[in-house]
C-alpha cells in the first residue's frame, strides 16, 4: 500500500473519531449516576464505573432515587418528545411538499426569475432578526404554544431550503419524458404524478430528511414560540437544571442520546434511496 493511501485512510479514520467522540461522551454520560457527573465526583471517568438507568428514569418519571428525594421535575419528556416528532413531521411534509410542487413550475416553465433569489432570503435573515414580528403576528392569530403553529412556522423557513434543494434535481431530469408524454395526451398532473415523481423519489427522501434535521434541531423558535403544552426537546433540555445539583448532565445526556433516534431511523429506512438521492445529477456531461 502506497505512503499517499495510508495517509488517506488515516485521516479519514481520525476524523471518523472526531465526529463520533462527542456522541461515544454522549452516551457515556447517560448511563453514569449523578456521583460521577457531578462535582462530588472529583474525578473524570471515561466509561461508567455503575452503569445505571437513573438518567432515562428521572426524565421520563420525573424522579429517581439517584437524584433523591428533593429532586422532581414538573415536566417529564414525554410530551417533548411527542411535540418534537409531530411537529417535525408535519413541517417537513409541508416544506417538502411545497418545495417540490414550486420547484417543478419554476424548473419546467421558469417563470418569476427571482423566485429563487427571494425564497432564500428567508434562510439569509438570522432568526431573532424576524422573530419579533413573527411572535406578535402568532399571538394575534391565537397560534402561540400550539403544535400547528409551530408547524407551520418550520414549515414556512424550511421551504427555501426544501424548494433549491428539489430545483437541483429537478433540472436533472430528462425535459423529453415529459414531452412525450404529453404528446401522448397525459395532463400536466399525470406527467408530475407518473413520470417525474418516480424518478426523483430518492431526491424527494434526500430533501425530506435534511428539512426534518433542520425541523427536529431548532432551538429560538420553539423557545420563543411556545410556553408550556407544545415545547420541544431542545427548549425541555435547556431547563433540566436544578438549583441544587445546577447541570443535569447525566439526564440532558440521556435525553440527548433520545433525540438521536428519530432522525436515525429516518435515515435507516430511506437509506437505499439516500445515496442515489445524494449524488444525483453527479454524473451529467
Amino acid at each position: 500500500m502506497k505512503f499517499r493511501d495510508i495517509f488517506r485512510h488515516a485521516v479519514i479514520v481520525l476524523a471518523i473519531i472526531v465526529a463520533l467522540f462527542p456522541i461515544a461522551w454522549m452516551a457515556s454520560m447517560a448511563f453514569k449516576p449523578p456521583l460521577e457527573w457531578t462535582s462530588a465526583a472529583g474525578t473524570v471517568t471515561w466509561l461508567p464505573q455503575a452503569p445505571t438507568l437513573a438518567n432515562f428514569e428521572y426524565i421520563f418519571t420525573g424522579k429517581s432515587e439517584a437524584y433523591g428525594t428533593s429532586t422532581v421535575m414538573e415536566r417529564t419528556a414525554w410530551q417533548p418528545v411527542l411535540a418534537s416528532v409531530l411537529v417535525s413531521s408535519v413541517a417537513t411534509l409541508i416544506a417538502t411538499v411545497v418545495g417540490s410542487l414550486a420547484a417543478y413550475g419554476f424548473s419546467r416553465h421558469r417563470w418569476g426569475k427571482n423566485l429563487p433569489f427571494s425564497l432564500i432570503q428567508l434562510r439569509m435573515f438570522p432568526p431573532l432578526a424576524v422573530m419579533i414580528p413573527i411572535m406578535i403576528m402568532w399571538a394575534y392569530l391565537d397560534l402561540i404554544d400550539t403544535w400547528w403553529g409551530l408547524s407551520l412556522i418550520y414549515g414556512i423557513v424550511t421551504l427555501p431550503f426544501g424548494f433549491w434543494l428539489m430545483l437541483t434535481f429537478l433540472d436533472e431530469v430528462p425535459v423529453e419524458l415529459e414531452e412525450a408524454a404529453m404528446i401522448e395526451g397525459a395532463s400536466s398532473w399525470g406527467i408530475f404524478y407518473k413520470i417525474t415523481l418516480p424518478l426523483v423519489k430518492p431526491a424527494i427522501a434526500t430533501t425530506a430528511l435534511f428539512v426534518f434535521i433542520l425541523n427536529w434541531s431548532d432551538y429560538i423558535m420553539a423557545l420563543l414560540l411556545t410556553r408550556k403544552e407544545w415545547i420541544t426537546i431542545p427548549v425541555f433540555m435547556n431547563d433540566l437544571n436544578t438549583a441544587q445539583t445546577g447541570q443535569l448532565y447525566g439526564a440532558k445526556a440521556a435525553l440527548g442520546l433520545i433525540a438521536i433516534v428519530p432522525p436515525l431511523i429516518l435515515g435507516i429506512l430511506i437509506q437505499k434511496h439516500l445515496v442515489r438521492g445524494l449524488t444525483f445529477g453527479a454524473l451529467k456531461q
